[in-house]
């Protein structure tokens, strides 16, 4: 390292922040959020992935009082800007998770906002979930996240139906980064 900082310092006449700059074989340096993975692949690091859920934490958190619209919009830009600048990654199967953590946290903010059990019961029915199912799911005292994960949340609030209310599909972004936008999804 030594060495190194002399010939950068002394003959580049750039300055090297020592607190930052390490010598280390290149699988174990990160830079700008990205790390070479196995196989020689860019992945992105697992700091990165902590920012990204926080960030969405703090978009959908529960009493952040605002219109589900208004969360999903928000959401929509962070993920979009996330994906372009974090999507030269090769890794499909963090994406396929990190889009099944966010539309989790979606169906949570959408149970938060739905608060009293009759709220929860005429939406859960209008969204096609039989009267006798809903009785269960709409006066249960379980948590907010784990009522997101209960399957008749999942089936009422599907995938499809979300995707229509616009929360965005990180699997679809990432393929058409990837591939173009004629790729097949």
């Amino acid at each position: 390292m030594e060495s190194l900082t002399r010939y950068v310092e002394g003959r580049l006449k750039l300055e090297v922040n020592r607190a930052k700059s390490k010598s280390a074989p290149l699988k174990q340096c990160a830079f700008l959020g990205f790390q070479i993975g196995s196989r020689g692949l860019v992945v992105w690091t697992a700091k990165v992935q902590a920012r990204f859920k926080q960030r969405v934490r703090e978009i959908t958190r529960r009493n952040r009082g605002h219109r589900v619209q208004d969360v999903i919009d928000e959401l929509g830009r962070y993920v979009n800007g996330w994906l372009h600048y974090f999507g030269i990654s090769h890794t499909y199967t963090g994406v396929l998770e990190l889009d099944e953590w966010m539309r989790r946290r979606v169906r949570l903010y959408y149970w938060k906002q739905w608060k009293q059990p009759r709220t929860r019961r005429r939406h859960l029915i209008a969204l096609g979930i039989k009267p006798e199912e809903v009785h269960m799911a709409a006066r249960s005292r379980k948590g907010y996240w784990r009522m997101s994960g209960n399957s008749f949340i999942q089936c009422a609030l599907n995938n499809r139906w979300l995707h229509e209310q616009g929360v965005p599909d990180m699997r679809t972004l990432w393929i058409t980064l990837h591939y173009g936008p004629k790729a097949r999804v």
